[in-house]
């Protein structure tokens, strides 16, 4: 004779229902404190963007970047950049703020704040998260879609209006 199990449940709506609730809960407790390079977001919005003259070996904003971040930061930034960082820092009102400056490189204390990223036809709003830091922002606006074409059209020539059956 085949043994029942102990749990139970009503209907399969209320057994998916209390797994989900089992997932979730295992999700909370794997949540960590987010660190990049080996600082929180708090440590790495006190340090400097640029390193002191006197001792160019300490830790700065610039010296934890990427090699490719870290050699832009290093000619320092342009007019068009340093206009974006200056707007950033003034937007107390959490209002979006628009830019053509795709090679900006996200800096944490941009975290937070939403930025319109012209990708050539328009502006894509982006939420800075504390993961993009070290990236530059044309990355997360595409210019180029995807095609994804259908079949031959009308007029197509007699040799591609032929489908296959298979």
């Amino acid at each position: 004779m085949a043994r029942k199990s102990k749990k139970m449940f009503r209907s399969p709506k209320l057994a998916r229902r209390q797994a989900r609730k089992r997932r979730s809960k295992i999700s909370e407790r794997r949540k960590k404190e987010f660190l990049w390079r080996g600082y929180t977001l708090q440590e790495l919005l006190s340090l400097p963007l640029y390193p002191p003259m006197d001792s160019p070996d300490s830790d700065s904003i610039a010296t934890l970047m990427p090699s490719r971040a870290k050699r832009s930061l290093a000619r320092g930034l342009n007019p068009e950049c340093e206009k974006l960082l200056l707007k950033i820092r003034e937007n107390k009102d959490q209002k979006i703020v628009r830019t053509h400056c795709r090679g900006m490189y996200v800096l944490p204390e941009m975290v937070g704040t939403t930025i319109g990223i012209h990708n050539g036809r328009m502006f894509v709003n982006v939420e800075i998260i504390p993961e993009m830091i070290g990236h530059a922002l044309g990355e997360f606006a595409r210019t180029r879609n995807s095609v994804t074409h259908t079949g031959p059209g009308v007029g197509a020539t007699r040799s591609s209006q032929h489908v296959s059956l298979k």
